[in-house]
């Protein structure tokens, strides 16, 4: 038996970074300013937002106030993680920090179901007793909401290419939508007095805030568990290896993400015939990287197929 490091997969997975711009790597060169400027400006709006949804008694203002306050987080998040998967690996890391990035969208998902909780307690409340909401102070905020929002979403729309910043996109646009949404309920409140509205838009929101929620929770505790990034089909990798000239069997094949944007595996594949040289390991790692985004691979070649691995059942870990 025989055990290879595919140094030619690690060598890749750098080299594919700098080149193709994967994952974190390129957002803070070329949209720090971006982040920046998304994040001081929903933050000072968040804080205006919230101000005058007290003062206007309106909880839709304090609802899309939260629901901007998680956007706010999801650049920060967004930012942070760009920044520590640069970090070189330690001898205590050594992966680096990638998966900070995965820890950060746990607590994003944790801390936005808390805060939409107490927003929808108070809005069931208010559906027994409405108070009176100023319509106008409501259409003024959300419409500044609006600009802001469009704004944001504007300064990443040039980088849709990449996952992350596409994320920042689509949910700085929402937002901007719910805004146009809140101003909407302010004008037919002011015209009709339908105070109701106000606590049913916010129960509205919160709904949203959840759905969105909900599936990053799901998503980042099963990262954090070390699952199977749902974009890939594990059994397809697998045929995918076995399929490989030489290769009479595989086992112990583990796929999993080193952060929101890396995902490593590793293998033992059974070549009788030999070990097949480093050319191969590199292929297969481009191809691994090419076919299904996994760009930190290790396979371990196994030679003498009568000597069991202890590794080799599928319920062995």
């Amino acid at each position: 038996m025989s055990s290879t490091h595919d140094h030619a997969s690690h060598d890749h997975d750098h080299g594919h970074d700098h080149t193709h711009g994967h994952g974190h790597v390129h957002a803070p060169q070329s949209f720090g300013r971006a982040f920046g400027w998304g994040i001081a400006l929903n933050t000072g709006f968040v804080v205006i937002e919230a101000g005058y949804g007290f003062v206007a008694n309106s909880m839709s203002l304090l609802a899309d106030a939260g629901h901007n306050l998680g956007d706010v987080l999801g650049l920060a998040v967004a930012w942070v993680a760009s920044e520590l998967v640069k970090k070189a690996p330690s001898a205590r890391f050594t992966y680096g920090l990638r998966g900070s990035s995965i820890l950060a969208a746990l607590f994003n998902a944790v801390f936005l179901l808390v805060a939409v909780g107490a927003i929808a307690w108070e809005a069931l409340w208010r559906l027994g007793a409405p108070q009176p909401v100023e319509g106008g102070v409501v259409m003024a905020v959300a419409a500044a909401g609006i600009v802001i929002n469009g704004f944001t979403a504007w300064l990443f729309a040039s980088g849709k290419d990449d996952i992350n910043l596409r994320g920042a996109f689509l949910h700085m646009a929402s937002d901007a939508l719910v805004s146009a949404g809140v101003v909407a309920v302010g004008l037919i409140i002011a015209l009709t007095g339908a105070l109701w509205l106000d606590p049913v838009v916010s129960l509205v929101i919160s709904a949203l805030i959840i759905w969105g929620t909900w599936r990053l929770l799901k998503e980042s505790l099963a990262m954090s568990l070390a699952a199977v990034p749902p974009r890939i089909d594990p059994a397809k990798v697998r045929e995918f290896l076995r399929a490989k000239s030489g290769v009479a069997a595989l086992h112990d094949l583990h796929i999993w993400p080193m952060s929101t944007t890396h995902v490593a595996l590793t293998c033992h594949l059974v070549m009788p015939s030999g070990h097949p040289g480093d050319a191969f390991l590199h292929d297969l790692a481009e191809s691994l990287a090419h076919e299904f985004g996994i760009d930190h691979a290790t396979m371990q070649i196994e030679v003498d197929p009568s000597r069991a691995c202890a590794l080799a059942p599928d319920e062995v870990v």
